[in-house]
């Protein structure tokens, strides 16, 4: 399936089917954890007593420090959008992403993206570098532009030549 030909775009047919054998061995991955689903449950306005109703952790709070917004979520999708009576108004977002390499120890990944139409995306460094298995690279996907249309589709790759990691990047009209 391809964007030309499918009007619902990543709604329609996601990243695809799995291949079990790459499952196994994606190259990156995009770790998460705890602390960054409070980081993202403060952002959303949770207050202490609910946020340590979820983790059922009394000592945990939302402070300034870990009031995040659901686009520093560490999750391997990029996605934004904007209410209809906005629809020709230019839209910026700002994504930080963190992969750690379980692939080859000593590789180099290089970005290709493939913007949705009308948006501009910049990634930030557009090489990662990996010395050594478990090393964390950081990056930032910034989307500039104008949705136009209900959804608008496109990709992040990584490519190190034997793996390619690749991300969806989906902007939609409210």
């Amino acid at each position: 399936m391809s964007v030309e030909t499918n009007s619902d775009a990543e709604f329609a047919y996601g990243a695809g089917h799995i291949d079990p054998v790459k499952a196994a061995n994606p190259g990156l991955v995009y770790d998460i954890g705890e602390a960054d689903y409070v980081t993202f449950l403060c952002g959303q306005g949770y207050s202490n007593k609910s946020l340590s109703l979820v983790t059922g952790d009394n000592s945990t709070t939302c402070t300034k420090a870990n009031n995040g917004t659901v686009w520093d979520l560490n999750m391997p999708s990029f996605a934004l959008s904007t209410q209809n009576s906005t629809a020709r108004a230019p839209i910026t977002r700002v994504f930080h992403r963190t992969v750690t390499n379980v692939g080859s120890p000593v590789s180099v990944y290089q970005a290709t993206v493939v913007p949705p139409p009308g948006l501009e995306v910049r990634v930030d460094p557009s090489v990662l570098t990996f010395k050594s298995l478990g090393q964390k690279q950081s990056f930032v996907v910034t989307v500039n532009g104008t949705i136009s249309k209900y959804v608008l589709s496109g990709s992040l790759v990584w490519d190190d030549g034997v793996y390619q990691v690749r991300s969806p990047i989906v902007a939609s009209l409210n």
